[in-house]
Order: C-alpha cells, then structure tokens, then sequence
C-alpha cells in the first residue's frame, strides 16, 4: 500500500477504535478488581477461572475489545499499519486517564512525562510533511 493522507473518516475510526479498547481495558480492570475475583486468587486455577468467567465486567471488557477490534480493521484496509499503528499509542493516554479519572489511580510526574512523549511521537510518526 502506498503511503496516504489520513482522511477525517478514518481518523475518526482510529480514534473510536482506540477509545473503545481503552474502555475496555478500564473495565477488564474493573472485574478482575472485584471482590469475587479478588477472594479466588487463593483458591486453585478452577476457583479463579470460575470468579473470572463469571465477572459481568470481565465479558463486556473482552466485548468492547472484540469490537475495537473490528473497527481496527476497517482502520487497516484503508490505511498502512505503519501510518495506524501508532495512534495506538493514543490509547495509553487514554487508558491513564481513564484510570486517574474513573479508578482513582495514580499519576505521578514521570508518567506524565512519558505521557506526553508518546504524543510527540505520534506527532512526529504521522506528520507528513517530515
């Protein structure tokens, strides 16, 4: 494939794609955070797999995936991997801050600086003018 501009459309599916597996990550966190979860990591593989498969948040974080998936691959028929690929990077950033905002995690100033050197080097990778 030869190298292209990125249209709005497809900048648009990079960024829901990206977006939706962010949320899933939130969410498989979110399950395997879970009291049930949490109190089977004694127990033995049979205990955890039965807690884990049973976690509502657990399915729909691997749905969401499935879905940012799918849409992924629209984003890969229209573009070259090497031009897509480090949106993804875009979905660290997303996935800090969804952990910050939603799950009170942490967030301390060398993450914020990594952060922000994962957007210049999506700025960089997709400036096409360089």
């Amino acid at each position: 494939m030869k190298d292209m501009a990125i249209s709005w459309t497809v900048l648009t599916l990079i960024f829901i794609s990206v977006t939706i597996s962010a949320v899933a990550q939130v969410t498989l966190k979110q399950g395997m955070a879970s009291a049930a979860v949490q109190q089977s990591l004694t127990g033995g593989w049979a205990e955890i797999a039965l807690a884990v498969v049973s976690s509502i948040y657990v399915w729909l974080g691997l749905i969401l995936y499935a879905l940012g998936a799918v849409l992924w691959l629209g984003v890969l028929a229209k573009i070259d991997v090497s031009i897509a690929y480090p949106f993804v990077g875009l979905g660290f950033i997303l996935t800090a801050l969804f952990g910050v905002f939603l799950l009170g995690e942490a967030f301390s100033v060398i993450r914020f600086v990594g952060t922000c050197l994962v957007v210049l080097g999506i700025i960089l990778v997709t400036n096409q003018g360089c």
